[in-house]
């Protein structure tokens, strides 16, 4: 740890629309009850982190009122993210944290979340679990029935085998092609959106990010059926047909969020049963065959503009904070 009390650390920020860049900080000097966690891995989100990058999100919004370490607003310059996995200087112990890209941070013990023996790369997708077992738990019980999900990215693929592992029988809709080849490489039914154009089914599910994919899910909704929202837009409006059929088959639009635990859930599910189970899923789950690209530190301004312009065969970036295990995976 002696090395690590002079070195400063360094942060990734956000400074304009599609720029990032690395600055340096402050050592990093933990207060009572706070340890120093050395980052070895973090994971770039395909949804969130590319609005972000885009600067597709309002400026005064905060960034995650749930989330301590977020503080502020969506103004740059500012630091953003929040799957950061590393280890315990003192101890070694690997954890999990909810803290912005950076090499070396103070964190409350309280706030980090012990990893088993776990490939650290993988490990960066705990976010992402977390909210497929959530929109999973929002989804109900439906033993059988089909559910379509739109959107064959990290959080429709996971939320597809959750839902499978419930009971239902998910179908991914999904326009790429390559998208759908791993959907299916892991066992989850796929289709072009345009196969699907008279399914009636009682829930669609929709992961794709895509404003205009609501939309086209209305009309796949059986009599009383459900639209679960999982995607977030950000400023991208979203354009609803809610006239004639949405009105006379009583459809439901219903949004699903992982920062709290909706309150018909409450007598058996809190956040940290929640994370506990994530933890448990970690293990589980094919969560190294979605880790396609990894990237250097030094090299987070090309993950960012390979997620943004959605890089062929990319699924989900990694930023690694050791030199000698960098590149495509």
């Amino acid at each position: 740890m002696d090395w690590m009390s002079c070195v400063p650390a360094r942060a990734l920020f956000h400074t304009a629309p599609r720029r990032v860049e690395i600055r340096e900080l402050p050592t990093p000097r933990p207060a009572a009850g706070e340890v120093l966690v050395r980052t070895l891995r973090s994971g770039i989100s395909s949804g969130t982190e590319r609005l972000v990058y885009r600067g597709e999100i309002p400026a005064e919004l905060a960034l995650d009122e749930t989330i301590d370490v977020l503080g502020g607003t969506f103004s740059y310059p500012f630091a953003y993210g929040y799957a950061c996995v590393g280890e315990v200087t003192e101890s070694g112990q690997a954890v999990f944290a909810f803290h912005p890209h950076q090499d070396v941070f103070a964190a409350r013990a309280g706030e980090l979340i012990p990893l088993p023996a776990i490939d650290p790369a993988s490990a960066t997708l705990f976010p992402l679990v977390e909210t497929a077992l959530q929109v999973t738990l929002d989804a109900g019980t439906g033993y059988r029935d089909r559910v379509i999900v739109l959107g064959a990215g990290v959080l429709g693929l996971l939320t597809g085998l959750l839902l499978q592992r419930s009971g239902w029988r998910p179908l991914i809709a999904e326009p790429q092609a390559w998208r759908r080849a791993a959907a299916s490489s892991l066992g989850v039914t796929t289709a072009a959106p345009g196969e699907l154009v008279k399914e009636q089914v009682p829930l669609v599910i929709d992961a794709s990010g895509n404003p205009d994919a609501p939309a086209m899910a209305l009309d796949m909704l059986a009599h009383e059926g459900t639209l679960l929202v999982a995607s977030w837009f950000g400023t991208k409006p979203v354009v609803l047909p809610l006239g004639g059929a949405f009105h006379r088959r009583r459809l439901t639009i219903r949004s699903t969020q992982v920062s709290t635990v909706p309150a018909r859930l409450s007598g058996t599910w809190s956040r940290s049963r929640r994370r506990q189970e994530t933890v448990e899923l970690l293990g589980e789950l094919p969560l190294a065959q979605l880790c396609t690209h990894v990237f250097d530190f030094c090299d987070a301004a090309d993950a960012f503009r390979a997620v943004d312009q959605g890089k062929p065969g990319l699924m989900h970036a990694v930023l690694n904070y050791d030199r000698s295990a960098a590149g495509d995976l």
